[in-house]
Order: structure tokens, then sequence, then C-alpha cells
């Protein structure tokens, strides 16, 4: 369920998960998504990693945020969405970290899937 990810193109491990969630979500590479996010967060006069910008660049990319659908809020892990999930394209925040998962497959660059998601983007249909 969870697969390595990191398209940083030096191959550096840095605190970029909004960068890395959008390059999985948009299929488009980092330095694009950094770009996106750059330009947003100016827009907004906030920071690139700021759940603001990042929402909205993927808003703007056709998603919608919702809830997580759960019974257990406190206990739905990021493993039981990709069970829950096996198609479609998904941005999970998980407080101070956000991640992608595509097709039931957690992209990321450490395993997160033993994380509570708190919401998530996911693209309209």
């Amino acid at each position: 369920m969870w697969r390595y990810y990191n398209p940083n193109p030096c191959g550096r491990n840095e605190p970029d998960c909004a960068v890395r969630a959008l390059c999985a979500a948009l299929d488009i590479d980092w330095d694009t998504a950094h770009k996106m996010l750059c330009d947003m967060s100016r827009d907004m006069c906030t920071m690139p990693s700021s759940d603001a910008a990042w929402g909205a660049v993927l808003r703007q990319h056709g998603f919608v945020r919702t809830i997580i659908p759960s019974s257990c809020p406190d206990c739905y892990t990021v493993a039981d969405f990709c069970e829950d999930f096996p198609r479609g394209t998904f941005v999970l925040a998980l407080g101070g970290h956000v991640v992608t998962v595509r097709d039931g497959v957690l992209l990321d660059s450490y395993d997160t899937s033993a994380e509570i998601p708190v919401y998530m983007w996911m693209m309209r249909r």
C-alpha cells in the first residue's frame, strides 16, 4: 500500500511534503509543483507549505475538499483509507503533513500509513 515517492530532482529528503503531494496528485514534476505553490502562496501572503496554498492549487485543478468518511475518526488510518478507496486520486491532510493516495497506493517519502487523516481532497469525477 505504501510506495516510496520522492520527486525531488536532487534526490534530497526535504520537508517538502506539499510539493511531493502535488507532484503525485497532478502528475507534474517537482519544479512545476514548487513554482505553483510559491506563486499561490505569494498571492495569498502565506507560506508554500500552508494548507491554504496547496489546497488552493488543488482546487484550481479540479479537486474538492471533503471530510474523511469514518465511524471512528480517532482510529481510521491512512492504511484504512487506502483499503477503502482503491480507485481515484486523493490528497490527505494529516495534521502537519500531506500525502497523496492514488488508486489505493500511498505515495510518500516515508511510510505514513499509520497516521490519522484529518480531511481529504479528491478529484472531481
